[in-house]
């Protein structure tokens, strides 16, 4: 299965991001239950506002619902993104449950 890496930019509206965190990690969460995302995380320096996404789904348009459903993308956390594919040549990916 095709593995996509998305990045999105936050906009400047930190109250609201921070409002909406706790649905978008609950959201998040479906979907590594359901096996679509490999990992997430937010960029760790301040300077790039935003985070990085893999997902695992049949197509590109998979990975686009899935961002559009994205409580960030509803409530406008999300000033901008990218999908990618992606193919890893090795390395591992970890998960802490």
């Amino acid at each position: 299965m095709p593995i996509y890496a998305v990045t999105y930019s936050y906009s400047t509206d930190d109250a609201t991001r921070d409002q909406v965190r706790p649905a978008h990690r609950d959201y998040l969460r479906e979907l590594v239950d359901q096996g679509a995302l490999l990992l997430s995380g937010p960029w760790a320096s301040g300077e790039l506002p935003g985070a990085l996404l893999l997902f695992s789904t049949d197509d590109r348009d998979a990975v686009e619902e899935i961002v559009a459903k994205d409580p960030f993308t509803e409530a406008g956390v999300i000033s901008e993104y990218s999908v990618t594919e992606y193919e890893p040549v090795m390395g591992t990916v970890y998960s802490e449950l």
